[in-house]
């Protein structure tokens, strides 16, 4: 069982997330006695009783006014079992990009539910959102209990709506739970006999978490070059996934290249071993060309200029397929053309097509590699997130499908500035000619 636990929480609006949660950091102890006092004072000034649990998480000005959840808010906390760390997402459709930021690191999902209106259309479209993220653990947190007379068939019709959404392979625990009141929160509730599995809290301090960034093969985007003098060549990074040793053999992608790992290099000293989400430097045994954006690993990942991916688009402009973007995979930046026309908060399957060979993972095999990043080259601004399911043939239509005037022109348009245009003209005629 692992000591660390990343969980988000997922529901349509109104359903009680971040109360559950200010219930769940209250009862565990996880609030400071500043904390609460200040919250105490709000909740006297808002009418809300007591303590307004919902308060210790959304902690903008726009989401105590409006009493939603506006950003994703991060709570660190512990117990005697475990460690956690806790991301409290928006319910509303308008922040859909907001949840999907904060499930795109978490290992487990709570999906809320209010008793009195079931699974709605904004819990279908979290739960869907959460799968493709990778999520495999699920906990269907039915709240509102109280408002239903805690009826056991109440319960059981939303629990097997539920599952119908679901996959298989999917691990489903579902609570029926009173937010407000605490029932089944941390300790398991008289007002629920008939429910004798574990409560919220000890459900998540025993569940267990996959692996997988360990087991996967070695895979480390090399993030800086460190040269402090003429003895001391270093390749800086977070290890993606997989573990690493001095001695092992290693591929430098995309070049292709062969060498060994002569040691592993840290603030404290050299390692034995470095595994997935270790900061390290590595020193190689022979002198290469490798620079910022080239990938080290173990074995041989898919490379291709041309992919499917099913992205979530999070630009109000939305995708233009005769436009130029920027992804940004892993540590490398390339330029690329989407096969889509997907509108603000949709989600859909993708062709993209970059102007450089990427090298990447399906995103079920491997979370950072087979994820990417889309940018607007005109505003900087953040314009989608991807999720790579395999990669594509490069067809001779393709490479036809525009002319080199037309990718110039493309290129040249899509800039920001002037200089830019010209860097993007530079990077296009360079792709043409070799």
């Amino acid at each position: 069982m692992s000591g660390l636990l990343r969980l988000c929480t997922a529901g349509s609006v109104d359903d009680g997330k971040s109360t559950l949660i200010g219930r769940l950091l209250y009862e565990a102890r996880a609030v400071y006695e500043d904390q609460l006092s200040s919250v105490k004072a709000a909740s006297r000034n808002r009418g809300a009783g007591p303590i307004d649990f919902s308060l210790f998480t959304d902690g903008l000005r726009a989401e105590r006014e409006q009493g939603i959840t506006i950003d994703v808010a991060y709570r660190y906390f512990a117990t005697a079992r475990r460690k956690f760390i806790l991301a409290d997402t928006p319910g509303h459709e308008q922040y859909t990009r907001n949840m999907a930021t904060g499930a795109s690191t978490a290992d487990l999902a709570i999906l809320l539910v209010d008793a009195r209106h079931g699974v709605r259309e904004q819990t279908q479209r979290h739960a869907r959102i959460a799968r493709l993220l990778g999520i495999s653990t699920f906990v269907l947190a039915v709240n509102k209990m109280d408002l239903v007379g805690f009826d056991r068939r109440v319960f059981e019709q939303i629990r097997e709506d539920f599952s119908g959404l679901l996959d298989g392979g999917v691990s489903l625990h579902a609570i029926p739970i009173s937010a407000l009141d605490g029932d089944n929160v941390v300790q398991r509730s008289p007002r629920t006999p008939w429910f004798d599995a574990a409560p919220l809290l000890e459900y998540l301090e025993t569940v267990p978490v996959d692996g997988l960034a360990t087991t996967s093969p070695f895979r480390f985007p090399v993030q800086l070059v460190l040269r402090p003098n003429h003895e001391f060549r270093g390749y800086a990074g977070q290890v993606a996934s997989g573990t690493i040793r001095p001695g092992d053999r290693i591929t430098v992608w995309p070049s292709g290249l062969q060498t060994r790992v002569r040691k592993i290099v840290t603030w404290d000293g050299e390692l034995e071993a470095a595994h997935a989400q270790m900061s390290v430097t590595l020193t190689l045994e022979d002198e290469m060309d490798i620079s910022r954006g080239d990938l080290l690993t173990t074995d041989v990942p898919h490379v291709s200029r041309q992919l499917a991916a099913q992205v979530v688009w999070m630009d109000e402009r939305p995708v233009d397929p005769r436009r130029v973007y920027l992804l940004k995979h892993a540590s490398r930046v390339v330029t690329a053309e989407l096969d889509a026309t997907l509108a603000l908060n949709e989600i859909g399957l993708v062709t993209v097509t970059a102007t450089r060979p990427l090298v990447f993972d399906a995103y079920g095999d491997n979370r950072v590699t087979g994820s990417f990043v889309i940018i607007d080259p005109a505003t900087n601004a953040t314009s989608g997130a991807g999720m790579i399911v395999r990669p594509l043939e490069q067809t001779p239509q393709a490479d036809r499908s525009s002319s080199a005037a037309d990718r110039l022109a493309r290129a040249a348009r899509s800039a920001a500035t002037e200089r830019d245009a010209i860097e993007a003209v530079r990077r296009v005629l360079e792709e043409i000619l070799t």
